[in-house]
């Protein structure tokens, strides 16, 4: 788990820079990929995921899609951890997390 867990640091790093310890731990704190997965399907954006463990393209995601997902008290809660406001967390959720999911799923599937 360790190996995984260095993994996934070091990814996040290199998609979110100086965000990445707000964002590695907002995605431990969902259990992680395959959490994150569960997550988006039951708030009905299963095929967005899916376009970001594919070896497709990335489906775009909207800051309103993140807090409808994630809900709003985790928005605010990674917003207070990177020092910014919920918009800019959401936004920054938004733009990163593709990323993070598809470079962390390189053979096109979650383990």
């Amino acid at each position: 788990m360790d190996l995984l867990n260095s993994l996934i640091g070091g990814v996040v790093s290199a998609v979110a820079g100086d965000k990445a310890p707000a964002l590695n731990q907002f995605i431990e704190s969902n259990g992680g990929v395959n959490g994150l997965s569960e997550k988006f399907r039951s708030g009905g954006l299963a095929e967005t995921f899916s376009s970001w463990v594919s070896t497709g393209d990335n489906a775009a995601i909207t800051a309103q899609q993140v807090e409808a997902v994630m809900g709003n008290a985790q928005v605010q809660e990674m917003a207070r951890k990177m020092g910014v406001d919920p918009a800019m967390a959401s936004e920054f959720i938004a733009k990163a997390l593709p990323q993070v999911i598809d470079q962390l799923t390189p053979q096109g599937k979650l383990n």
